[in-house]
């Protein structure tokens, strides 16, 4: 029996904690919290910690054979972090969670190289030469070894006309190639095999795990049917085409970016939403610049404080000394802007700086005309809806994709309430 945690959900909670392929029953979840509910409140554990702690008790009363856990943040110090494992993964690093976890590669790797344990190998599905160093030294300090993913397996894409993704593999150590069908989307799972690859085969050579290659075939080629993963360039519709992906760091939307740039299409809508934590300043313009892009009602607005939204969004984390009125010259144009639900005129006046009004004339301020005005097509139904930090994040998101400099001229970014 296979144990599966893994976070965050998106439909149903129970969607974290699954028994081959299964997700833990509703009644599980309800018995754990009614036994447990008392300690949990004495000891302040997190949401994160109370789910972990569920996982594992469910796990065990299922006798599982084999547990597939995922940290849910870095792993130094992740709830997760109390197991000892037959074998460690750090499928890469990226910048996020940059708040916890540190602003630079190095930082973040050596948290994830907290779930490196004595003596335990440790797979690394993405080497890089900016943090390489630090997960080797906290491995040679477990003396634990070290299995760059990338050196044992290599793989690339070979189209075969069906409705799964098909891979050509090649492993070093015996100059073998075979052929695996994945039933997940998304050009990035050819790094991701290659991570899994390296890991079963440590797992079937090295530890008392048997996974024949007959196994390995099938889990490959049902991986979304056993593990229910969604969002993984998942396809919603073919007319016209909707995919959905749950990328959510600049190291993922890359990988995303670069797919709709090579997948063929007249127009481009891209739907984005994003929580606090999101380094918004380096994942936006790494969006495709024909696109338009579109942010869900208060995304932003509601998640970031006035502030801090145009601290990222336009200085990058340095200091704000923006003010309301550079945005909007009068109390007159925002009601107005927000009544005509159409136009508002942005222009730059300098480095980071912009003046918005709702008028068909171009802003003034202070005796300026800004440079290459654009238009934000607004859909608000309440005035006060209509913020500065708004009109500071749609002006920064449209600068950082060449907007406002006139290279592609005006340029519509509609904002939805």
């Amino acid at each position: 029996r296979t144990g599966l945690f893994t976070s965050p959900h998106l439909q149903d909670f129970r969607e974290r904690i699954r028994v081959d392929g299964e997700m833990i029953p509703k009644q599980k979840v309800v018995n754990f919290v009614d036994k447990h509910h008392g300690k949990m409140v004495e000891l302040e554990l997190s949401f994160f910690e109370m789910t972990a702690a569920l996982a594992f008790d469910y796990f065990a009363q299922s006798d599982v054979e084999v547990a597939v856990i995922e940290t849910g943040l870095g792993g130094r110090l992740d709830a997760t972090n109390i197991i000892v494992p037959l074998v460690s993964v750090i499928t890469n690093v990226g910048l996020d969670h940059t708040a916890l976890l540190g602003d630079t590669l190095p930082k973040i790797a050596a948290e994830k190289a907290g779930i490196i344990k004595k003596s335990i190998p440790v797979v690394i599905g993405e080497s890089d030469p900016r943090y390489n160093e630090v997960i080797e030294q906290t491995a040679a300090a477990n003396k634990s070894k070290v299995i760059y993913a990338e050196q044992e397996f290599s793989c690339e894409p070979c189209p075969c006309g069906t409705d799964r993704q098909h891979f050509c593999m090649h492993r070093t150590r015996d100059n073998r190639n075979f052929e695996v069908d994945l039933d997940l989307g998304g050009n990035y799972q050819r790094r991701n095999m290659v991570t899994a690859a390296a890991t079963v085969d440590f797992l079937h050579e090295e530890t008392p795990l048997t996974i024949s290659r007959r196994a390995y075939l099938e889990g490959m080629r049902c991986a979304a049917a056993n593990t229910a993963l969604m969002g993984r360039w998942q396809t919603l519709a073919e007319s016209p085409l909707t995919v959905c992906d749950t990328g959510h760091n600049a190291h993922g939307i890359a990988y995303v970016a670069e797919q709709l740039r090579q997948t063929p299409h007249r127009r481009l809508f891209c739907v984005m939403g994003f929580v606090r934590d999101k380094d918004l300043a380096h994942i936006l313009p790494l969006l495709p610049r024909e696109g338009q892009t579109t942010l869900p009602g208060g995304v932003v607005r509601l998640q970031h404080p006035a502030e801090k939204a145009l601290r990222i969004l336009l200085h990058g984390g340095g200091r704000d000394h923006h003010s309301r009125r550079q945005f909007l010259r009068t109390e007159q144009d925002r009601h107005a802007a927000a009544r005509q639900q159409t136009v508002l005129r942005i222009g730059k006046l300098g480095p980071h700086r912009y003046a918005a009004g709702a008028g068909v004339d171009p802003v003034i301020d202070r005796g300026q005309h800004p440079v290459a005005p654009f238009t934000i097509n607004l859909n608000l139904r309440q005035p006060r809806l209509l913020q500065s930090v708004d009109i500071g994040v749609l002006a920064g998101f449209a600068e950082k994709r060449g907007f406002v400099e006139g290279e592609r001229g005006p340029h519509r970014i509609q904002l939805h309430n």
